[in-house]
């Protein structure tokens, strides 16, 4: 029986959840975010959420939403 990797226990399940809150440490922004499992995810797309504060994947659609609003990226 395999070990399991130590390394790979932080990563977060991508297109698991429906909506991501992030902050502007996360921009730019891409789903999957980096920490998220890409082997069994889609192509990485990098998505405005500091325009509007919010975007929405188009692939898996998933909905991020920017601490504090619009304008905090900058």
């Amino acid at each position: 029986m395999a070990r399991p990797d130590p390394s790979q226990a932080k990563l977060i399940q991508p297109n698991a959840d429906n909506h991501y809150e992030v902050a502007a440490g996360d921009l730019p922004l891409s789903c999957p975010m980096p920490g998220m499992h890409l082997w069994n995810s889609h192509p990485r797309v990098y998505l405005p959420v500091e325009t509007e504060g919010t975007s929405q994947c188009p692939y898996c659609g998933a909905h991020y939403t920017l601490k504090g609003g619009a304008g905090r990226g900058h």
